[in-house]
């Protein structure tokens, strides 16, 4: 049976020596606290204090590029459903109006999106680059209109309104994501159907196309 050697005595044998004292123990850096779940000493204070879910939800909104619905918000924060991701909007809301920001979010193309207020824009378009604004020639507007207003709309269709061929405008419209095809019309050789996407939503600030402005919104034409 071999002798029981103590640590020292394993220590003196190998011919390294133990060391007076050990270090002691040192508290994580922050960073490392929090991911390990220690959040005592990172819990905000105050009137306009982000709980976890609430800041989650403002990161979401920061690096998003399009509009979230309420359902997925929930999802990113671990909420149990979207009417909880509204409430917590509306709080965010709140605090955006409350602080004076220069953002707001906006319920928008079936979602909601973090946004610079009006007031900013004129400055705020000397930044962009040049060609990052979109623009319609005036045919393509009134192409776009005709599909939002009577989606889902044939191509023959369009052309009898407008009293002009429209392909190569149509073709320009899907490429900057504004329509898509919606289906097939039931006729002969089953034409496609167009219709607008949610980034026409986007662009022109509605919440769906229950918002589209009536024939009594729009403004008389020039020289009435």
């Amino acid at each position: 049976m071999k002798p029981f050697l103590s640590r020292r005595n394993r220590s003196e044998l190998s011919g390294r020596r133990l060391p007076a004292c050990f270090p002691r123990d040192h508290r994580l850096p922050q960073i490392y606290r929090l991911t390990s779940g220690e959040q005592g000493d990172a819990k905000a204070h105050g009137p306009l204090a982000r709980e976890p879910a609430l800041a989650a939800l403002e990161a979401a909104f920061f690096i998003a590029d399009e509009p979230l619905t309420a359902r997925r918000l929930a999802g990113i924060a671990g909420l149990k459903d979207g009417s909880e991701a509204r409430r917590l909007i509306r709080k965010l809301q709140s605090f955006y109006e409350a602080d004076q920001t220069a953002f707001q979010i906006v319920e928008i193309a079936g979602g909601f999106q973090l946004l610079t207020r009006p007031v900013f824009e004129p400055w705020l378009a000397r930044l962009r680059p040049l060609g990052a604004e979109l623009r319609l020639s005036p045919a393509a507007r009134e192409t776009l209109a005709i599909i939002a207003y009577r989606q889902p709309i044939m191509r023959a269709d369009i052309e009898s309104i407008r009293g002009v061929q429209c392909g190569e405008i149509l073709r320009q419209l899907m490429e900057k994501n504004l329509i898509r095809i919606a289906g097939r019309h039931d006729s002969l050789g089953r034409p496609v159907l167009y219709g607008t996407t949610k980034r026409f939503l986007q662009v022109f600030g509605l919440k769906s196309l229950k918002d589209l402005p009536t024939i009594d919104d729009l403004p008389p034409p020039q020289g009435s």
